[in-house]
């Protein structure tokens, strides 16, 4: 399944954020280039590209080997989560019903 996202941290950030978020998941990563990597563990596989994107905004893609919604796509979700509270820490999610 592939997700992505866009925010306004920068590469290095969003890279730092990940080389933290999914080893904490038993996910080890198997490729660190410059603009991507890619981890392997139990709930399988991810491929996340990084990218800067007109002006001022990172796009960030994120690639799994898991069908519909799986452990790991829920992961992706929260990191992507993660990612807005860091750019954002003020902001407050709410229900929006």
């Amino acid at each position: 399944m592939k997700h992505f996202y866009r925010t306004q941290l920068s590469i290095a950030d969003v890279l730092a954020e990940a080389d933290v978020f999914f080893p904490g998941l038993g996910l080890n990563a198997t490729t660190n280039a410059p603009k991507s990597r890619t981890y392997v563990g139990p709930l399988g596989a991810l491929n996340l590209s990084v990218f800067a994107e007109g002006g001022h905004y990172t796009f960030v893609e994120a690639d799994t080997d898991q069908a519909g919604e799986s452990r790991l796509d829920r992961n992706v979700k929260k990191f992507f989560v993660q990612l807005h509270r860091r750019a954002d820490p003020t902001h407050a999610l709410e229900a929006a019903y």
